[in-house]
């Protein structure tokens, strides 16, 4: 196996024609230089340079090694003059992954924060609900996913295996029509909305909304389902029915024509940004979670 530091030896010998003055470049003594040069000898299996009194030349096999060492070295020089800017944050990337409210929530506070800290890092991000991506971080598709479970969920989804970060805990407020009956009540209990036409969200808030209703007694007559949080606002904002939406959603939406109520006994949902624990020693990465903490206190 061939060694960066016999080959910056032997490049030095060749250039200056013998072992002392080799040893000066480099500033060792000539008998370092020797027992490197013999160490290289016998890890390639072959002389690479042939001695005759004061002279010194270089074989066949010194020669090759020689022209393909310039391009080593250089090559080694940009790999750790790029690492040492990774690992400073003065380059790097990072692929986050969010669900769609803490895209609009979250994200944006914590990557302005990040930019004006380290410019050279650079963040993708795409959009995906969990458990999809937790998928995608488990596979890895991305270094940071941010992702939700519901207290008490039936089929909370484990995370033993990552890294979990907590950011905060997103309470569900109902959503009515402001001209509702219940619209400026203090609180409102789940079950006063058991009669009432129901705007669904997300495939696994839906599933959520279905496990609450059927606790306080009821089972919701779902006119609607829709993924986006502006639509469910809007159908709720025209009177075509109730929703229940995390209050992340809700704070990225103007809810024209609807009006947020609390809902008693409260349903919470835990807010985590994810990784893998290598993932997390990289500097960029821990540097982003730090920032989506940081956004998270000041949600």
């Amino acid at each position: 196996m061939i060694e960066a530091r016999h080959l910056r030896v032997l490049r030095a010998v060749a250039t200056t024609g013998s072992f002392s003055a080799a040893g000066r470049e480099l500033g060792c003594t000539q008998p370092a230089v020797s027992q490197q040069m013999k160490a290289l000898e016998t890890s390639v299996g072959t002389p690479l340079l042939v001695r005759n009194g004061r002279e010194m030349r270089l074989t066949q096999a010194g020669e090759a090694l020689v022209r393909h060492a310039s391009g080593i070295l250089a090559g080694l020089t940009a790999a750790e003059e790029e690492v040492a800017a990774i690992a400073g944050l003065c380059a790097g990337r990072v692929r986050l992954v969010s669900f769609p409210s803490g895209s609009s929530a979250l994200v944006p506070t914590a990557l302005a924060a990040l930019r004006a800290a380290h410019p050279g890092t650079r963040v993708s991000l795409e959009e995906a609900e969990p458990p999809k991506s937790v998928e995608l971080l488990r596979a890895g598709d991305c270094d940071i996913a941010l992702a939700f479970r519901y207290e008490g969920a039936a089929d909370a989804e484990e995370w033993d295996d990552l890294v979990v970060r907590p950011l905060l805990t997103d309470r569900l407020v109902g959503l009515v029509p402001e001209r509702h009956r219940l619209a400026r009540a203090e609180s409102v209990a789940l079950g006063e909305l058991a009669d009432e036409p129901w705007i669904a969200g997300c495939p696994r808030c839906r599933g959520q909304l279905v496990q609450a209703c059927e606790k306080a007694g009821f089972t919701p007559r779902i006119d609607f389902a829709t993924d986006d949080y502006p639509a469910v606002v809007g159908l709720v904002g025209a009177g075509l029915g109730v929703a229940v939406l995390p209050g992340l959603a809700v704070e990225s939406v103007r809810p024209r024509g609807a009006r947020t109520v609390v809902l008693e006994p409260a349903v919470r949902r835990e807010i985590v940004a994810l990784t893998l624990s290598d993932l997390a020693q990289v500097p960029a990465v821990a540097a982003t979670l730090e920032q989506l903490g940081r956004a998270a206190r000041r949600a």
